[in-house]
């Protein structure tokens, strides 16, 4: 690659870009979730990953696939049963949506269990081996038949199926089994359900040295005799059940928590999205499901693999460090250290940003809990989205607030399929003496944010930490995200201007550096923009360089083309839903689309603006921010838009973290023009973004013990040797 970024000429055809249908200008949302989500299975396949890898890769893929049919295809499934015509970005009507998905999701299910087929010899191979009963020695079936009578029997509850006892209910991500029975020549048939319930094993180990697993429900199909004694097993079906996960926030809802407490027992009963069946199940239990569970013909999937592949996460757990990646501790910042773990005097010396999982989310951590101990710490808020099942985060505030601290935690409900866990330590929080506030009705609060006042000689001194990621330790040693601390006094006016905007609804004014969504950040996103267009139409040297999990928000896309078509080259990381479309002649000739796909699981959000000079350069303007460019990012969010100005902290979020991930080849995929992504070629003398950051210190979180030791620099051309 060249080591200045040159703009290409717009194209002459200035008439091309209204002449383009709207599916050949943008991609649509769903489909190109999909194609992340193939891209996310793909690395089931990738014979260069530890084979248990591979198998959490293929797990992950059918999460996510069961997460994107209990939202996005339940959502578009309402929209047709209540005469919606609303069209996507490409033009397509939820209707013509739903039959494009359809045709993709059956395809991606065929392929993960192609995938697992292919895994399963290897994983034999390895002595870990997922088996049907039948496929074990006498033995060990006779253990399984004792272990089934003593741990499974006494959970399960044979149900029948008739006149005088209703069709029971199954849970969303339910499981069960159908039975047909007869007893006597002149019985008619009895149809009996057995639901797998939660608190049993997916996967049942049988004893020995080599680990073999057993699904559940294979069990209990194969020793149905000890719940029907004196009953012949005419037929069985097994089946899965998805159902409509959403929830719709009634803006006149008075009580969000006791709203939300009722929506989520709606949501386990909701109206059913998919059923799953095993390609032998019996044509009568067939027949009964289709009719009882009221699922449409297009929303049935037949497989002769396995069902619920999610859960294949269990067996990734087989202590087995041999088939694993190699193990990785983050590194805690030295700079902190040298400050004897004091992060307010790390901080105040200068701003610190903090690189996870590379680098430990303990510190992040410890900032909360020091805050919380210390005496001259007067108040402490703080947002939460997600904080996970127990959380150090949400301690440390309750410690605070028994200490005497001012604490206000801003808790957001509607973060989804984490609003009852939130419900819970809303509770907790209020009952530690924190004042807990939800926000507003309409928007989310997804900006993340802390703001510690402390009290020092000087007077009163404000420490704010923004982060693109959440406040959730298990999840920060897998997302790579951005933490940045500073105790700059503009950004600590206005972090607190942010809270007073969700806990008063005072529009803030006179932002001095921060951005804010709803209010202001788009505005100054076309701003940075605008200025790059001014520059390239000027001759100068322009440039964008961007980092997001998703764009879809039309009129930002349009204003990337905009730009595209001015000359100004941008260079766009994006890891999942991307609707803007790369490389379309006299539209988008400057844009160029890559996702990375690795071993951590991209999540920080950057933008870079070069400002007059070549990308990377010292005179760049570059921002973190919790925000993807998504219209409910943009519009229906509180998010903030972060300006890195230190010198040291800036180097390394441009010259470290950004063009790391620009010059990755061993875990990316470039998009072509079509929609379609193909993977960038592996080999000898590529370079891997996540094992230069787990090689190498950052640059501010580094202490002058390491100063001799110069982490390799990153150019366009690649790492410097």
């Amino acid at each position: 690659m060249n080591t200045e970024a040159t703009s290409r000429v717009p194209a002459n055809d200035a008439d091309t870009p209204a002449q383009l249908a709207p599916e050949d200008r943008y991609t649509n949302r769903e489909l190109s979730w999909l194609s992340f989500n193939r891209r996310v299975l793909a690395e089931s396949e990738n014979e260069r990953y530890p084979l248990l890898e591979r198998l959490r890769f293929l797990s992950i893929s059918a999460s996510n696939l069961d997460e994107f049919t209990m939202v996005r295809i339940a959502g578009l499934e309402g929209q047709v049963q209540r005469g919606i015509e609303t069209q996507g970005i490409d033009g397509k009507s939820p209707r013509q949506q739903l039959e494009a998905i359809r045709e993709q999701v059956l395809a991606l299910e065929d392929r993960q269990q192609e995938s697992l087929d292919v895994l399963r010899p290897l994983l034999s191979q390895e002595g870990i081996v997922i088996a049907a009963v039948d496929d074990l020695d006498k033995r060990q079936q006779h253990w399984l038949e004792r272990y089934f009578e003593s741990d499974i029997l006494p959970l399960i509850t044979p149900q029948a199926i008739d006149p005088s006892h209703p069709f029971p209910f199954v849970a969303n991500m339910g499981m069960g089994v159908i039975f047909r029975l007869k007893r006597g020549r002149r019985q008619t048939d009895l149809i009996e359900m057995v639901l797998i319930p939660p608190g049993a094993p997916r996967f049942v180990r049988v004893p020995g040295a080599k680990a073999i697993y057993v699904p559940i429900e294979g069990l209990v199909s194969r020793f149905a005799g000890q719940m029907f004694p004196g009953f012949r097993i005419l037929g069985d079906g097994l089946f899965r059940v998805l159902r409509d996960s959403d929830i719709e926030i009634e803006e006149e809802a008075e009580d969000l928590v006791r709203y939300f407490r009722t929506a989520i027992q709606r949501r386990r009963r909701g109206r059913t999205v998919l059923l799953e069946l095993d390609d032998d199940c019996d044509e009568v239990a067939e027949a009964l499901l289709r009719d009882q569970l009221e699922v449409e013909e297009t929303m049935i999937v037949k497989t002769g693999g396995m069902l619920g592949l999610a859960d294949l996460s269990v067996i990734c757990r087989e202590p087995r460090p041999d088939l694993k990646f190699q193990p990785f501790s983050p590194r805690y910042p030295e700079r902190i250290l040298e400050h004897d773990g004091d992060c307010f005097g790390a901080i105040r010396e200068k701003d610190i940003v903090i690189h996870h999982p590379f680098e430990s989310f303990d510190v992040v951590v410890d900032f909360l809990r020091q805050a919380a101990r210390d005496p001259s710490v007067v108040s402490i808020k703080q947002t939460l989205y997600r904080a996970g099942d127990q959380s150090p985060v949400i301690a440390a505030l309750i410690d605070a607030a028994l200490n005497g601290k001012a604490v206000t935690a801003v808790v957001e409900l509607k973060a989804r399929f984490d609003e009852e866990r939130n419900i819970h330590w809303a509770s907790e929080l209020e009952r530690a003496g924190v004042q807990v506030i939800y926000g507003f009705t309409e928007w989310k609060t997804h900006a993340k944010v802390s703001l510690v006042v402390r009290r020092e000689e000087d007077g009163y001194r404000t420490y704010c930490h923004f982060g693109t990621g959440n406040y959730h330790p298990v999840n920060a040693k897998i997302y790579t995200d951005l933490s940045f601390f500073t105790a700059d006094p503009a950004l600590g006016r206005d972090a607190a201007k942010m809270f007073n905007f969700i806990t008063g609804y005072i529009e803030p004014d006179h932002l001095e550096k921060i951005a804010i969504s709803p209010v202001g950040m788009r505005e100054k996103l076309y701003q940075l923009i605008d200025k790059e267009i001014a520059n390239a139409k000027a001759g100068k040297p322009s440039g964008i360089w961007i980092k997001l999990n998703s764009i879809t928000n039309k009129p930002m896309i349009d204003k990337l083309y905009e730009a595209s078509q001015a000359g100004v080259e941008i260079r766009m990381v994006v890891r999942g839903i991307c609707s803007l479309r790369a490389g379309i002649s006299g539209v988008s000739d400057n844009i160029s689309v890559k996702s990375i796909i690795g071993r951590f699981l991209e999540h920080s959000r950057v933008w870079a603006f070069a400002n007059g000079r070549n990308l990377p350069s010292r005179q760049a303007k570059v921002f973190v921010t919790s925000a993807d460019a998504m219209s409910r990012n943009i519009d229906r969010r509180v998010e903030v838009l972060v300006p890195i100005t230190n010198k040291t902290v800036h180097d390394q979020v441009l010259g470290q973290v950004m063009l790391a991930n620009i010059l990755d080849t061993e875990q990316s995929w470039e998009l072509d023009s079509d929609g379609e992504y193909h993977r960038i070629r592996q080999g000898e003398g590529g370079f891997n973004c996540h094992d230069y950051f787990m090689s190498n210190p950052s640059l501010s979180g580094r202490g002058a013990a390491l100063e001799a030791h110069e982490v390799p620099r990153l150019t366009l051309r690649g790492a410097a040797k």
